[in-house]
């Protein structure tokens, strides 16, 4: 099986001892790029990147107080187990939400992720703070940044592919005979 790549597209820059920040532009209107970034039915689609995992469990409760739980498992049986809690909803421009690591649950962190269009494009950054040094530098060293970057290119696929039946009805409303 061939190594899965990211097209380097997403860009993670380091801010400061305890943050950093994820960026990146999607070929997608930003209304279909949030909506796939809270629906389980599209993030079941991107979120699990790596070969051979599925992802049994996708719960979102997209509203403030509102949980979320996205659990994968490995080809060996191993879950990999992330959670968090719904901050700030500003639907479709900004969330706000603790990230847990199921087993690091002391250490959340804290995103804060906005969707800027411009031209029928979408500007993504999430800023990632962390409490402490240490859980962001392990944060980094795990191998997110190649893992987020594969999910945010399939994530973009999913997206795009939601233009074609969106754009369909609109096309079909706008076209139907009147009175």
């Amino acid at each position: 099986m061939a190594e899965q790549r990211s097209s380097g597209k997403l860009k993670v820059t380091r801010t400061s001892t305890t943050t950093f920040v994820m960026s990146r532009v999607f070929e997608a209107p930003r209304h279909l790029v949030f909506e796939t970034m809270t629906k389980p039915e599209y993030v079941k689609q991107w979120w699990c990147c790596m070969d051979g995992f599925t992802m049994p469990v996708c719960e979102i409760d997209l509203r403030v107080g509102g949980k979320w739980r996205y659990v994968m498992v490995g080809p060996d049986g191993a879950e990999v187990a992330f959670n968090g809690v719904y901050r700030e909803i500003a639907a479709p421009e900004r969330i706000v939400n603790t990230e847990v690591y199921e087993p690091f649950p002391d250490h959340p962190a804290v995103c804060t992720m906005t969707l800027e269009e411009r031209d029928g494009k979408t500007y993504y950054q999430t800023l990632v703070v962390h409490d402490s040094k240490e859980s962001c530098d392990a944060h980094l060293a795990s191998g997110m940044e190649s893992g987020a970057g594969i999910a945010l290119d399939r994530l973009e696929g999913v997206a795009q592919s939601l233009v074609g039946p969106h754009r369909q009805a609109a096309v079909l409303a706008a076209s139907a005979p009147t009175g």
